[in-house]
């Protein structure tokens, strides 16, 4: 072959693989292009590109950047509690490296509980009391570990960590009655003043409901209470549980639906029920109390609803809402955000609590 055959397949060779490039080049653009659209009810069939932010920590981006599929896996109950039992266990040896504490088992009131004590605890604190009600969905534990040991540790103060009865076997009121039992036989022992009530998502939910249920019984507030990723209404569902999975924007996730039924309750309950849904009680009076979300939770809108209303009952209430995170991202103690909401957290009991 002569050599202008050579440089003429050459070229030719060039211009396709030029001709290539720039196909993908459009196909990388057009999947990179955001688009909206929006159907005659408001609903938004949308697409974004959404960044890692650097805004949040090295360790926080990579949280961000795992993986999780978007198809359904589908998981007995039983290997949703063996699995996350597995995972509380060492969330809760991880907890317990960075922040020493004493941990034993009891019950109170008949009601199991893990108390979760400080290794040293100043006399001015030893008459002070933090309840905690743990996540899990209502029907597993994912928190009587990892959101007690850092609160016990950074506070100096003991924290009860309360195994309440789990749904679906045992639904509502049967957590909420096990929570109000451990609170009333605490009030034995320590003045109302002195005791702190939070909680994270099912946790969350339960010690709006507690509070709630307490105004109800006409019994003392606690001193302080925190809500961190909760929500207040189960009759319909926020805007941010259609955007964000457990993980964020990884992970399966499926539309929301306005009449799907929680097994945490009962089916002839009105989910507007003002203890249920405390959105829907009269909330003057309520403790001061701390929200903390973040920007990728799935319950953002349910925690920032809340604390609305909590405002517009006049109550003394702070919204805390951590960049990009997902869901509770304070289970993971590794995380500098981690660190640095449990000391917001623990700041907030050790101003609000008397001494």
């Amino acid at each position: 072959m002569g050599a202008h055959r050579w440089q003429l397949l050459l070229a030719v060779i060039f211009v396709l693989i030029a001709g290539q490039a720039r196909a993908q080049k459009t196909s990388v653009d057009a999947k990179q292009t955001d688009s909206s659209k929006i159907a005659a009810d408001g609903t938004a069939y949308v697409t974004r590109i959404v960044p890692v932010p650097s805004t949040i920590s090295p360790e926080a981006q990579k949280v961000l950047a795992r993986v999780v599929s978007d198809a359904a896996v589908p998981q007995t109950l039983e290997q949703r509690r063996t699995q996350t039992d597995k995972w509380q266990s060492a969330a809760g040896e991880a907890s317990k490296k960075l922040y020493p504490v004493d941990i034993a088992s009891d019950t109170i009131a008949g009601v199991p509980v893990r108390i979760v004590t400080p290794l040293v605890i100043s006399p001015e604190k030893r008459d002070r009391v933090l309840i905690n009600l743990h996540g899990g969905g209502f029907n597993s534990d994912s928190g009587s570990l990892s959101e007690s040991i850092p609160i016990a540790n950074l506070t100096g103060t003991k924290v009860i960590a309360v195994l309440y009865r789990l749904a679906p076997e045992h639904p509502f009121p049967a957590g909420l009655d096990d929570a109000i039992s451990v609170y009333k036989e605490l009030l034995k022992t320590y003045e109302a003043s002195h005791i702190g009530i939070y909680g994270t998502s099912a946790g969350a939910i339960l010690t709006a409901e507690v509070t709630a249920k307490l105004k109800q019984l006409n019994l003392p507030f606690p001193g302080a209470a925190g809500i961190f990723s909760g929500m207040g209404d189960f009759s319909q569902p926020g805007d941010s549980i259609a955007l964000f999975a457990l993980n964020g924007f990884s992970g399966h996730l499926d539309p929301p639906k306005r009449d799907e039924h929680s097994e945490y309750f009962p089916a002839s309950l009105d989910p507007k029920d003002p203890i249920l849904s405390p959105l829907y009680s009269d909330l003057s009076g309520f403790p001061p109390t701390l929200f903390i979300t973040s920007g990728r939770d799935l319950l953002l809108s349910g925690t920032s609803i809340l604390h609305r209303a909590y405002l517009r009952a006049g109550v003394d209430a702070q919204l805390v809402v951590f960049e990009a995170l997902p869901h509770a991202f304070w289970n993971n103690p590794a995380l500098p955000e981690s660190q640095e909401a449990d000391r917001l957290m623990a700041n907030f009991f050790d101003k609000h609590l008397a001494h």
